[in-house]
């Protein structure tokens, strides 16, 4: 059994991480509350965005803006959103494991011929993989610092641009999607080409269309116009809207991970506890006994 002082410095070690926890789920609850604010206000104008974007340009060609155009996946870009700071479970752990099988179940022979490039949103991202020699694009661990629309619409110029200049053929984004503070969960989507809607997916649409949503829109200047002007914007705002999401999610994983460790910390006080008890009440015994023992025999004598 382990002596008392032992037990005491670990009690008092167990009591000072506990504190730190409980402080860490207390500001990680403040922070949630913000950024869940930010993306549910954002979220709606970025669907309905979306969504009219997908029903306009599935009726023009290819060519009628370079980010529709379709290629052949030669050069591939990842763009990995996870976070700064650790002590979030798995929510970064998940985020690079689901970026790793993308590029091994879609894209391995592109990865094979080195045509996979990585821009990854957050340090931990970044981190991992310069520490394993992928072609990682750019440093911007520093959005989280200031996170607006107008530093992340910086990233989304490069990305474009390198789409545009041929740099990459297909543009992949992976990020946590917040639900709520204990549930996450994982979103790979194709960000450039911007997708257009499946034969399948209008037909169902069309059948699910209200009478309001069947309205045939008349578009002022033409609707080419439009969508050049709304594509590049709703690239943005999709970008945009999947850091908030991260960001949100980052939160709420790591106010669970402290909850479960401030729990986990309390349970382990409990053990301790007990322990220095058994181990004072062993000492008090032994102490007795060594007593009675030397007096019984200094009465012998």
């Amino acid at each position: 059994m382990a002596n008392l002082k032992e037990v005491r410095n670990r009690i008092a070690s167990v009591n000072s991480t506990q504190q730190i926890t409980k402080a860490m789920k207390m500001v990680s609850a403040a922070k949630l509350r913000r950024a869940t604010d930010a993306i549910i206000q954002l979220r709606p104008y970025a669907s309905k965005l979306k969504d009219l974007l997908a029903n306009l340009s599935a009726s023009l060609e290819d060519g009628a803006s370079p980010y529709l155009q379709e290629r052949e996946p030669v050069r591939v870009l990842v763009v990995v959103v996870t976070s700064n700071r650790g002590l979030a479970g798995a929510f970064n752990t998940n985020a690079i494991k689901a970026a790793n099988n993308l590029i091994s179940e879609k894209y391995s022979a592109q990865m094979k011929a080195g045509n996979v490039s990585i821009v990854a949103i957050g340090k931990k991202g970044h981190d991992f993989y310069t520490r394993r020699k992928f072609n990682v694009v750019g440093n911007h661990n520093d959005l989280y610092l200031d996170l607006n629309f107008i530093n992340a619409s910086k990233i989304t110029d490069e990305i474009m641009k390198g789409f545009v200049n041929g740099q990459y053929d297909r543009v992949e984004l992976v990020y946590n999607h917040f639900k709520n503070a204990a549930m996450q969960f994982l979103i790979t989507e194709q960000l450039l080409p911007v997708p257009k809607p499946e034969k399948n997916e209008k037909e169902a649409a069309k059948k699910d269309a209200t009478p309001e949503s069947q309205v045939d829109y008349i578009l002022e200047p033409s609707k080419e116009e439009i969508v050049e002007q709304l594509i590049p914007k709703n690239i943005k705002i999709q970008l945009y809207r999947a850091v908030l999401d991260s960001n949100a999610s980052e939160h709420g994983a790591r106010m669970t991970a402290m909850d479960k460790a401030t729990e986990n910390a309390g349970e382990l006080l409990k053990s301790l506890k007990l322990s220095y008890n058994q181990a004072r009440q062993a000492a008090i015994t032994t102490e007795l006994t060594e007593i009675v023992s030397g007096a019984a025999a200094l009465s012998g004598s």
